[in-house]
Order: C-alpha cells, then structure tokens, then sequence
C-alpha cells in the first residue's frame, strides 16, 4: 500500500533541492565566468561586457603563457613540491598515527596531549623562519615541504580510523610471523586507502594552492612555484613577459587562474570513490 507523504514532507523535498540548485550554481557561475573572461576579448572583460559567455573569442591569452619559460619552471617546481610533500606525509602521519592508536604505547596520553597543545598554540613565523634557516634549508624544497609535514588535525583523523580496524586481522598477522611495521605495511594500510586517500587529496591540494611559505623561505625564482606566478599576475600586476605593454592583463588573470586551478580539479573524480567508501565505513562502525 503506497504511503501518502505529506505536505510538509513536500515542501522539504521542494525547499532541500531548490537549495541545492542554487548552491551549484554560486559553485558553477565563478568558473564558467573565469572561463569565458580568459577566452574573450580583454577590451570587453575589462570593460565588464562578459558577463557569463565569452564575447570575441581568442586564445591569445593562453599564447601568452603556454610560450612563457616561467610557466613551465613553475609548474615542474609546485608539481614537485607537491608530490613529494604528499608523499612523506602520508608515510609520516601514518607511522605516527598507527602506534599512537594502540593502548598499549608507552606515553600514549602525553604524546597526544603534546599533539593536541600544536592545535592551540604555535611558536609563530619568525621562530620558525629562524629555524628554517639555522637548517640551512632556505633557498630548497625542504623549506616548504618539512615545516609543514605532519598536520595534528589529519593525525588524530588518521589516528581514529586505525582504532576502528578489528584488531584480529592484526593479531592473526602477527601469528604469522609479521613484526608491527609489517602489520602496518601488509594490512593495516592496504585496509586504509579511504583515509589515505583522503588525507592525500586534502594535503595535495593545501600545497597546490600554498604560495605564502614560498614567498618567505624562496629568494631564487628558478624554485618559485604556480601560485607565485599567480599572484604577481593578480595582485602585483607584473606582466608575465616583463614588457611595459598591460592592454591583456586582464584575460591573463583569468587564462592563468584557469591554467593553476584546471589539474587539481581533474585528480578528485580519481578520489571520489574512497570519499563515499570512507563515509560508508565509518556509518557500518559508528
């Protein structure tokens, strides 16, 4: 027998996905106009004819930059940057988050404390700068990739997940003869790929757009990564070739914001299923 709903449940249903339409649309709208603005003609964007369809199409912009050196030298140098620092953070998080959920650590308590204190309270820029440079690593890839390495809030994430798994799949591994870093090498992180993967896109993404660390510890142009280049173009105003002529920085904001935003959006569709694998595991155990 077919259940009639009521009008209050209607209205929800009506309200829920006229939200949700008009949520996509202020998501969509600044992209489809980035879009169109760095295809169309710089006279009618920086007049503000373009509105949401580009108007007198040209690629000119993009010319501009695909034949600038220092595009490529900076897309190598933040691809760089950010494969290797989501790289030595997972590797990093995971072998501290794993002993730090199991009860029987010595400390345990303290060293989580001690984790959570970073939360609340940090040294601030200038100790940390002066310790980026007593290193010897300013001018390098590890001044950007090492100060930032281990995120408390992605530890204690990574942390939750592994006191989740059944401690009989490690148990029967350590039957068979696995020491800890195998048990953590052969199961419990092949089991965690959900996490792993998650925790990976966020750092990715946080190092794809970070360019403040690279301004203070980064003096050699030849280590600048995207988002320098980006926001001398935004902010600075600097024309890209270094000519007097600024007629098309306008469509060259928008050409180069599309170019920096365009391959970190293309990795998330690869992510997406351990997003809705995560969410299903942690509704199965909660």
């Amino acid at each position: 027998m077919k259940i009639r709903e009521s009008w209050m449940s209607r209205l929800f249903d009506i309200m829920n996905v006229t939200g949700m339409i008009v949520l996509i649309i202020v998501m969509v709208y600044p992209m489809v106009y980035v879009f169109s603005a760095s295809i169309s003609n710089h006279a009618m964007v920086a007049s503000g004819q373009v509105l949401l369809w580009p108007k007198a199409v040209t690629l000119a912009a993009y010319e501009r930059l695909v034949f600038n050196p220092d595009l490529w030298i900076s897309y190598w140098n933040t691809i760089r940057y950010t494969v290797v620092h989501t790289a030595l953070t997972l590797v990093a998080t995971s072998a501290m988050a794993y002993p730090l959920g199991k009860k029987w650590l010595p400390g345990r308590r303290a060293i989580l404390l001690m984790a959570a204190f970073t939360m609340l309270f940090s040294g601030g820029l200038i100790p940390t700068f002066l310790i980026v440079q007593k290193l010897g690593l300013l001018n390098s890839i590890w001044a950007i990739v090492l100060p930032t390495l281990i995120s408390t809030w992605h530890l204690f994430i990574m942390r939750t997940f592994f006191e989740a798994l059944p401690e009989e799949l490690e148990d029967a591994g350590t039957i068979d003869g696995c020491g800890s870093f195998q048990v953590l090498l052969r199961i419990v992180l092949p089991l965690s790929l959900p996490v792993m993967a998650t925790i990976g896109l966020f750092t990715a993404v946080g190092q794809w757009n970070a360019f403040f660390d690279a301004l203070i510890y980064l003096n050699d142009r030849s280590m600048y990564p995207l988002q320098i280049m980006l926001r001398n173009i935004l902010i600075a105003g600097t024309n890209v070739q270094g000519e007097g002529d600024l007629s098309h920085l306008e469509t060259l904001k928008y050409a180069m914001i599309m170019i920096a935003t365009l391959p970190i959006l293309c990795v998330y569709p690869f992510i997406q299923k351990y997003f809705v694998q995560g969410t299903m595991i942690g509704g199965i155990k909660g």
